[in-house]
């Protein structure tokens, strides 16, 4: 497991491209038959992908978290990015398709991945927060999701955001989590765009050809930079950064958040004259 600490805004005004993407961006998620792991000291939250194709690859506790197995004192959000997968809790098997999700909560000793098809893998992408109460493990689709549509074709940002791991649809202890898909034509996420104190965030990116971009935005809105983003890559944002994209075409992102509280509308909105 990888092991990251946190920035300052001071520490980010000096950083240059290579210091921002080593810090902030995570790349090669989805090795075949490996784990990706990344540990951020940024509200302690765990950044992953597991892709297993001949055999099951499992999660476990150890000396970064100060734990006996994995959901000691933690809780677990899965959206499988790839083909058909299972994953199995504590002996219970979850099957997951494209863009389906799995909420599992503390407590549970033994996770583990599997492919459906090992030709065809699955890629299980994971956000993992600390946790002080268990709650049951819940599989998410966009069906079942609760679903908000937003933007215009005019401002280049039709979208509609699916909210996975969210009060509004299972209870979690901090950990929230979601899909949002831009339409065709459609470029823009979170712009006008915002910061809240009181979480960070992660966006991953996906459904982008090899010729595909995004701009991804970050910094105080005083102190911008951008991370060139490829296709099944994310970028940890600190609860101080703003966190937005703007890419060569449409594309999908899941966002997860972790920290304070799961607000989901507690923003602090940044008015477009105030970027530089």
């Amino acid at each position: 497991m990888e092991i990251r600490h946190a920035i300052s805004p001071l520490e980010f005004k000096s950083m240059d491209t290579d210091s921002t993407r080593k810090q902030f961006l995570v790349e090669d998620l989805f090795v075949p038959d490996k784990k990706k792991l990344i540990y951020s000291h940024i509200d302690r939250i765990i950044v992953g992908g597991v892709c297993p194709t001949e055999k099951s690859l499992g999660l476990e506790g150890g000396k970064e978290m100060g734990s006996e197995f994995f959901l000691e004192r933690r809780e677990l959000g899965i959206i499988n990015v790839g083909q058909a997968g299972v994953v199995s809790v504590d002996g219970n098997e979850h099957e997951l398709q494209y863009k389906e999700g799995l909420y599992v909560g503390a407590g549970n000793r033994e996770i583990a991945f599997s492919s459906s098809d090992p030709d065809n893998p699955a890629k299980f992408y994971l956000n993992s927060a600390t946790a002080h109460k268990a709650f049951p493990t819940m599989r998410v689709t966009a069906e079942n999701a609760k679903q908000i549509k937003l933007g215009s074709m005019e401002e280049s940002n039709k979208r509609t955001i699916f909210q996975f791991i969210h009060p509004d649809v299972l209870e979690s202890c901090q950990l929230c989590m979601g899909m949002t898909v831009l339409e065709p034509g459609c470029v823009w996420n979170t712009m006008p765009c915002h910061t809240h104190d009181r979480r960070m965030e992660v966006y991953f990116y996906f459904e982008m050809d090899e010729n595909s971009l995004v701009f991804h935005q970050m910094g105080e809105p005083s102190e911008t930079r951008h991370i060139i983003t490829r296709n099944e890559e994310a970028v940890i944002s600190p609860s101080w950064s703003i966190h937005s994209g703007v890419g060569t075409r449409n594309y999908t992102f899941i966002w997860g958040m972790v920290g304070e509280n799961q607000t989901f509308t507690d923003m602090d909105h940044v008015d477009m004259s105030k970027l530089l």
